[in-house]
C-alpha cells in the first residue's frame, strides 16, 4: 500500500491545487495520504492575503469528503514537515513546490533515508495560457477555474 504525501497552502483551493490532490489521491488508494496544511506562521510572507489556517483546514476537509476520502492532514510548521522523518512512496509537488521536493530528497539522504519518489503535476493554465495561481485569483484577474475576470 502506497503513502502519499503532499503539502500546501491551498487558498484559495482552485483547480491548479485539485489537480495536484486528485494526483495525490489516485497514488493513494488503498494507502495513506498525507496532507501538510501551511500554518498561519508560515503563510505571513506571502504576496496576497490568506485564510486562516481553520478556514482552509475546513474547506480541505470537504473538498475530500465530497471524494469520500480522510486523508491524515497535518499543521507545517516549515517547509518539509514529516517528509523528512517518515517514509512515504510518493511525494506530489507542483511546478511551484518542485524545489522543495528536491531539498527534501537532499535531506533525506544526507539522514540515510530512502528518496521519495517526486510526481511533478503541470500547471492547470487559465483560459490566457497563463497558469491559475491564487495570487491571480486574489487579485480578480481569474477565478478558481481559470476563467477570465477582467
Amino acid at each position: 500500500m502506497a503513502r502519499v504525501a503532499v503539502g500546501g497552502t491551498f487558498d484559495p483551493l482552485h483547480d491548479g491545487h485539485r489537480a495536484v490532490l486528485m494526483k495525490a489521491c489516485a497514488l493513494s488508494r488503498g494507502g495513506e495520504l498525507a496532507v501538510g496544511l501551511t500554518s498561519d506562521e508560515m503563510v505571513r510572507n506571502k504576496v496576497h492575503e490568506v485564510d486562516d489556517y481553520g478556514s482552509r483546514h475546513r474547506r480541505i476537509v470537504d473538498f475530500f469528503r465530497t471524494l469520500g476520502i480522510t486523508p491524515r492532514i497535518t499543521r507545517l510548521d516549515d517547509p518539509c514537515g514529516p517528509t523528512i522523518h517518515e517514509d512515504f512512496d510518493f511525494l506530489v509537488v507542483s511546478p511551484e513546490t518542485h524545489s522543495i521536493a528536491l531539498k527534501i530528497n537532499r535531506i533525506r539522504r544526507e539522514k540515510g533515508l530512502k528518496e521519495i519518489k517526486i510526481v511533478l503535476v503541470d500547471y492547470v493554465l487559465a483560459e490566457d495560457g497563463i497558469p491559475i495561481s491564487s495570487t491571480r485569483i486574489k487579485k480578480g484577474e481569474i477565478d478558481g477555474q481559470g476563467k477570465l475576470l477582467k
